[in-house]
């Protein structure tokens, strides 16, 4: 009797309110959560259909793709016309091809890794607009183009390198011999832009700059050759912060005065920002790439897409691990925009959105122009 007695004693009622307490009824509209089926044979866009609804990074790299896709997609004549139109863009055509400005910004591993040849299908089928990279994200690009980036290890011992004439980057191994070899290409250019100055009056900025390697360069595996031969700027706010400030150094001594103004840059990347209808933002990694973009979207109240990807925290206030939230704070995202962000190394990630936005477009385009032919 009493075993029976104490086998049906209650849990006490503390402990059952405390765990089950009573849900609310979830909103018809809620999205489940649920994940790929494999029993299907699916393809790469089937598959990053999924994202969006399994939930954690997977659900951000869904949103992504969809912010991506409506940066690829508006056009001013989604809008209706605004009151203060000014006159050429009430014309239907003018509306019809008036895009969302993409800027697109990078850092120097990147450029290092293979997203490299990601950027540049982007920039030679003129898929972005603007381009923001660091000294490094510039240089790498030349320096391939003159010798190759080799893949070593994470765990390579720095000082046995460094006897070696190597240099790591991640998992990433450049030959010392590489950067001699772009010294050797970069110096006479240099020399030219010197005469230039002198005698034509040139004004230099980093862009104009980064234009004029782009044409001498002439190699169609290049970024910025795609970038010079499609008009796409390219700013760089911290030009010498890398082999190309190295070599300037060097030549500031080999033949000294020439004179990068940065002032002309500031005035043009903010520019592009404000004259835009309608701005989109894409930022692979963080620092000073990462608030050139936002700060250029402020001048305008703000970008109307954001898609950022890195592994940076914010905890500890940096702009690097700021979330798009905090850019809405400042003014350089709209309140009214879609945003994500990415916990992710962009490596990973930045080749799964190109390929299901960008590269689908393009293909499907061409497939379309193939048919019609």
């Amino acid at each position: 009797m009493s075993s029976a007695h104490n086998n049906s004693v209650e849990a006490p009622k503390g402990a059952t309110d405390a765990v089950l307490v009573q849900s609310e009824e979830m909103p018809a509209d809620t999205p489940l959560i649920e994940g790929p089926d494999f029993n299907k044979v699916l393809s790469l866009s089937d598959l990053l259909a999924t994202y969006k609804h399994m939930g954690f990074q997977a659900s951000g790299l869904g949103k992504a793709i969809d912010i991506v896709e409506k940066m690829r997609n508006w056009r001013l004549s989604d809008e209706p016309i605004a009151e203060d139109e000014p006159e050429e863009f009430r014309d239907p055509q003018v509306r019809a091809n008036t895009k969302c400005k993409i800027f697109l910004g990078y850092t120097s591993n990147l450029v290092s890794s293979g997203v490299r040849e990601i950027i540049k299908f982007l920039v030679q089928h003129k898929m972005v607009d603007v381009i923001v990279a660091t000294a490094g994200g510039v240089e790498e690009d030349f320096i391939k183009c003159l010798a190759p980036t080799y893949l070593g290890d994470f765990a390579l011992d720095g000082a046995s390198l460094r006897k070696k004439g190597l240099n790591r980057i991640g998992n990433l191994l450049v030959p010392n011999n590489n950067y001699c070899k772009f010294e050797d290409w970069l110096v006479p250019i240099l020399d030219k832009m010197l005469e230039e100055q002198k005698e034509k009056g040139t004004v230099w900025t980093p862009s104009s700059m980064i234009k004029r390697l782009g044409e001498e360069i002439n190699d169609e595996s290049s970024i910025y050759y795609w970038c010079a031969k499609n008009d796409i700027p390219v700013y760089c706010p911290a030009i010498t912060d890398g082999s190309l400030g190295d070599m300037i150094y060097f030549h500031s001594y080999k033949n000294p005065g020439l004179i990068i103004d940065i002032a002309g840059d500031i005035r043009s990347v903010n520019n592009q920002a404000v004259f835009a209808k309608k701005t989109g933002m894409i930022i692979l990694g963080g620092g000073i790439i990462k608030h050139h973009i936002c700060n250029a979207n402020l001048m305008r109240n703000g970008a109307d897409y954001a898609v950022y990807i890195n592994t940076a925290q914010e905890f500890d206030g940096s702009d690097a691990g700021a979330r798009p939230d905090e850019a809405v704070s400042w003014g350089k995202i709209r309140l009214n925009a879609e945003s994500v962000k990415i916990y992710a190394e962009a490596s990973l990630v930045f080749p799964l959105i190109v390929a299901d936005t960008f590269a689908k477009g393009h293909h499907e385009e061409q497939n379309k122009k193939d048919k019609a032919q």
